[in-house]
């Protein structure tokens, strides 16, 4: 992934957000994920698991909704077998969630090429403010407790409710937004700088919202 130098901080994290997520949607389309294989290690996808568990859908009732057989949808799961992006699409529809957190270990070169070691979170969140995907987060949060939730859910403090009210005036306003957030993690009480913009759909619709958020120097 390019990132062009830019003088303001600000400015590199707004074109890498918009950098990101359109990659991240090129990557989507073009790739034929049903030829990926997987290793003798299988790749049990937690974060599926708990978020079935979570919404209280058996295997079947998700395999239904996503229009696949129940035995398919147990080998995505444990992670014996890929879907396809339409099956991806289809299961993530149903569970509200971006079908990119499917492909995570095939998706994340171009994040990792401009975030490795960098205090940047990134994430998108759908109308109802929560997780549908997000990359190098705090070490205290872990994908499975994070997607599908809130920050009001995942955490209850001043930072999680400043965050959200961030969030819900981007979707009113329709505008980017920024703010300085402090956040009170295991290491002590943590500043952000959060940088915030709508997420459209094909149709310029608002759909969620995008954040790039780095952590502040102590």
């Amino acid at each position: 992934m390019n990132v062009p130098f830019l003088s303001s901080p600000m400015l590199f994290l707004q074109n890498l957000l918009q950098i990101a997520t359109k990659e991240l949607h090129e990557k989507q389309r073009n790739y034929n994920y049903e030829h990926f294989t997987v290793g003798s290690e299988q790749t049990l996808r937690r974060w599926l698991i708990k978020l079935r568990k979570e919404q209280q859908y058996t295997q079947q009732q998700i395999a239904a909704g996503a229009h696949i057989d129940r035995a398919y949808y147990a080998q995505i799961e444990n992670g014996t077998r890929n879907p396809s992006m339409a099956v991806a699409s289809q299961i993530a529809a149903f569970l509200h969630v971006n079908p990119s957190l499917f492909f995570a270990d095939h998706l994340s070169e171009p994040f990792e090429v401009a975030l490795t070691h960098s205090p940047i979170t990134v994430a998108h969140c759908d109308l109802d403010l929560r997780y549908t995907w997000m990359f190098n987060p705090h070490p205290d949060f872990k994908m499975s407790r994070i997607i599908g939730k809130r920050d009001d859910e995942i955490d209850q403090n001043e930072g999680t409710l400043t965050l959200v009210d961030l969030k819900k005036s981007v979707i009113e306003s329709g505008e980017s937004m920024r703010k300085r957030i402090a956040f009170p993690l295991s290491d002590g009480l943590v500043y952000y700088d959060v940088f915030a913009q709508p997420l459209y759909d094909k149709d310029k619709n608002i759909i969620g919202v995008a954040t790039a958020s780095t952590e502040l120097p102590a």
